[in-house]
């Protein structure tokens, strides 16, 4: 009996080498540029964007829409200068391997601990206490938005009222 030919590309097994614990073993993607979701969102909104403006066809698929859906709801930083402001507090620790600063800036870790725990391969990059200084940076980023953002509404409605 003949076996029915096959109806898709055999895959290579996977490497087996790809590994975000203490040690990060990221394989193929060790050295590949990795984006938070907030820098995500910001490309493929500006892509959509720029796609409509062109008026070429977005192609929006189901995947898309979930993947927009999905960065829109846990990207922590909406404004461009934040995300900015964010990719260079985190670009500035040298130490750390681009998935880590990633994940930082994803994450949103409170503390030094719960940072250590959710990325183990930061255990022996970085002390406590410059962790812990990092992380307070990219909240006060975060403050600074809330309060602007929460200034502006205020100056809107003021301005608003008096026209």
């Amino acid at each position: 009996m003949v076996a029915p030919a096959p109806t898709s590309r055999s895959r290579a097994p996977p490497a087996g080498d790809e590994e975000a614990s203490t040690v990060l073993k990221l394989g193929e993607f060790q050295d590949v540029d990795a984006l938070t979701h907030s820098e995500a969102a910001l490309v493929i909104n500006a892509l959509v964007a720029k796609r409509r403006g062109d008026r070429k066809n977005v192609n929006e698929t189901e995947i898309l829409s979930k993947t927009q859906e999905y960065l829109d709801h846990f990207a922590r930083f909406k404004r461009k200068e934040n995300v900015e402001a964010v990719e260079r507090l985190l670009g500035s620790r040298g130490e750390l391997a681009k998935f880590e600063r990633a994940q930082l800036g994803s994450l949103c870790c409170d503390t030094a601990d719960e940072a250590k725990t959710l990325i183990p391969s930061l255990q022996d990059k970085i002390s406590d206490d410059d962790l812990t200084e990092l992380l307070d940076e990219i909240t006060k980023v975060d403050g600074i938005y809330k309060l602007r953002s929460s200034s502006d509404s205020v100056m809107k409605f003021q301005y608003s009222k008096s026209v």
